[in-house]
């Protein structure tokens, strides 16, 4: 997936907001769909933060580059959660977050690395820095809409020891204002039925997901692989 190479053109005086640049650039050039970046204390109180309590980053400085990687309805294999080894798509991800991290250090002297995907092994919540980096906005059915992709997309994060002012996001209208949202009517969980987004009824279809693995037949080639439901984003009408 990494066929090309981050930028060559590299001076280690170059200011945060140069080196930002460039590894934004370097994270299109390694395979990434969009990148944009956060402040970390952007996160500190983000809504996500707010509801569900501290990110699990300790860090109270530098920045919180993001990723996002499309997703392909055409190929759903990108979705298939593995035990011990997260899906292919991520597996993808954090292969761009370590190499663009690595050549953080190793072309500026800055230090950076990847973030655990989950909150509660040390990472941010990623919805919330995707929107807050600029990437995309809350839909209604609690995903991220970006544009040209809609809300098939995945994200991963890195840190890195950049303080940059944050770029001022754009203000726009939810393009889910006139839609019919089959996202909500067609949840199996009905995770919105209270007109908010449930993650608990979300979470434990997902939970059920993977216990079933167990149940399944030996031999069978679907045995290690959890296909979660994914209505909410495919059921989608955002065209980009």
């Amino acid at each position: 997936m990494m066929k090309r190479k981050v930028p060559e053109d590299i001076r280690k005086g170059d200011s945060d907001r140069q080196i930002m640049d460039a590894a934004i650039e370097g994270a299109i050039l390694l395979g990434a769909s969009v990148a944009g970046f956060v402040p970390v204390q952007m996160l500190t109180d983000c809504p996500s933060a707010q509801r569900a309590g501290p990110q699990g980053l300790a860090r109270d400085s530098g920045s919180v580059i993001v990723l996002g990687l499309y997703h392909d309805p055409e190929h759903p294999e990108m979705d298939w959660w593995e035990e011990g080894r997260s899906t292919p798509g991520d597996r993808i991800l954090y292969g761009i977050t370590t190499a663009l991290s690595r050549w953080i250090r190793e072309a500026y002297g800055r230090e950076a690395h990847d973030i655990p995907y989950a909150v509660s092994d040390g990472g941010v919540y990623l919805k919330d820095a995707a929107v807050l980096a600029g990437l995309g906005v809350f839909g209604m059915n609690n995903l991220v809409i970006v544009p040209n992709f809609g809300p098939r997309i995945r994200f991963r994060a890195l840190w890195a020891d950049l303080d940059v002012e944050a770029a001022r996001v754009r203000e726009c209208l939810t393009p889910c204002s006139e839609c019919a949202r089959p996202c909500r009517m067609h949840c199996p969980q009905q995770a919105f039925s209270g007109g908010h987004y449930s993650r608990d009824r979300c979470l434990s279809r997902m939970n059920a997901d993977k216990a079933s693995v167990s149940l399944r037949t030996p031999g069978d080639p679907a045995k290690d692989t959890v296909h979660h439901c994914r209505n909410c984003e495919l059921l989608c009408t955002y065209a980009g």
